[in-house]
C-alpha cells in the first residue's frame, strides 16, 4: 500500500514538474507586451444638460475627460462644438441657451487638456427640433462635440 502511494505521488510530482518547463508553448507570454499605437480617428461626443441649463453635470465632465483620453497621442486638428436646445420656449431664448451651452463646453474642453486647440463654436437653438409632422425631437438639450484627429 505504501509503495502504491509512493508511486502515485511520484507520478503526480513528475506530471507537475513537466508543467514547469521553461521551453513550453506559453513562454512567449512572459515577454513584455507592446502597446498598440493610438487609433487617431475623428469621433463625436454629446454633452447633455438639464432643462433650461448650460451648467455642466458631473457626467458631462466625465465625457470630456474620456474624450481627452481618446485623443491621447494624436494631433487634434479641430474641435467643433454645436449647442442645441429643444422646442420648449421662445426661439430667441433657445438660441441664447444653445450658445451658452456651446461656450460652457468650450471652456470645459480647455480645462480638461484641449487648451492648445482652437474650438469652433456654433449654436442652432431649437432649429430642427420639430419634424415636419410636428413631432418634437427628444434629447435636444445637449452640445455635440466633433473631434478631428490625425496620427501624432
Amino acid at each position: 500500500m505504501k509503495t502504491l502511494r509512493t508511486m502515485i505521488f511520484s507520478g503526480i510530482y513528475l506530471t507537475l514538474a513537466g508543467c514547469a518547463q521553461t521551453d513550453g508553448p506559453f513562454r512567449a507570454l512572459r515577454k513584455p507586451v507592446a502597446a498598440a499605437p493610438p487609433v487617431c480617428m475623428g469621433f463625436q461626443s454629446s454633452i447633455y444638460f438639464d432643462r433650461d441649463s448650460a451648467a455642466l453635470t458631473r457626467e458631462a465632465r466625465m465625457v470630456l475627460r474620456s474624450a481627452r483620453a481618446q485623443a491621447q497621442g494624436c494631433v487634434v486638428r479641430s474641435v467643433r462644438v454645436v449647442g442645441l436646445a429643444d422646442a420648449v420656449g421662445a426661439p430667441a431664448a433657445n438660441l441664447a441657451l444653445s450658445r451658452r451651452r456651446a461656450e460652457a463646453v468650450s471652456e470645459a474642453l480647455a480645462r480638461v487638456g484641449f487648451q492648445e486647440v482652437h474650438v469652433d463654436m456654433a449654436a442652432v437653438g431649437d432649429a430642427g427640433s420639430v419634424s415636419a409632422s410636428g413631432v418634437a425631437a427628444p434629447l435636444r438639450r445637449r452640445a455635440d462635440v466633433l473631434f478631428e484627429l490625425a496620427p501624432g
